[in-house]
């Protein structure tokens, strides 16, 4: 609240320059209080309504490295396969795993390889309807498998796009995985 009060700087008696008797100046002092309270009241009401921004994780299965028998891995068809490996300046190399041929890498950028994923899974998706390809437990076909295969030039940031990718693409069926040594010596500079 705000209240008026006596100054005690008057003069009593005549003033200097004018002759006359001057008026007592009174003093105001406003009482701050209540409008602290009022802030600390809004700070708190926004605190306790806000909610926070829920960290944003994505879930991802990666595959057992303690399988040692080869019967127990899961055995995937080369035409249902896809290896992306990440590499340096943004590049991206695939292919497709052929037994007995050589590999053979194709490069392209993540401006691209949207249409490449979408047209493999359409391809293997056909493939596995044409075939009747699906495991027991399924009541749907799973589409393309790919491994996607890191390698120490390659940014994090590269393997989030990738993971976004095949989340935008549709793909059910991937895995990160180690580059073998064979990879890593053919993919160029």
């Amino acid at each position: 609240m705000a209240e008026l009060g006596e100054s005690g700087d008057v003069h009593k008696g005549k003033g200097k320059k004018r002759g006359g008797v001057r008026a007592k100046k009174m003093s105001t002092r406003i009482d701050m209080t209540p409008m602290v309270d009022l802030g600390f009241l809004l700070v708190t009401f926004f605190i306790l309504t806000t909610t926070m921004s829920q960290p944003k994780a994505m879930q991802v299965v990666m595959p057992d490295k303690k399988i040692k028998d080869p019967e127990e891995k899961s055995k995937i068809r080369e035409s249902e396969a896809m290896t992306i490996l990440l590499g340096s300046n943004n590049r991206i190399f695939y292919y497709y795993p052929k037994q007995g041929e050589e590999l053979k890498m194709e490069v392209t950028y993540f401006n691209k390889i949207e249409k490449i994923l979408i047209d493999k899974n359409k391809e293997v998706l056909a493939l596995q309807r044409a075939n009747n390809w699906k495991l027991p437990t399924d009541t749907a076909f799973n589409g393309v498998y790919i491994g996607i295969k890191p390698t120490d030039d390659s940014k994090y940031e590269n393997m989030v796009n990738m993971l976004d990718e095949m989340k935008i693409c549709g793909i059910k069926s991937y895995a990160i995985l180690d580059p073998t040594p064979e990879e890593i010596a053919i993919l160029p500079k």
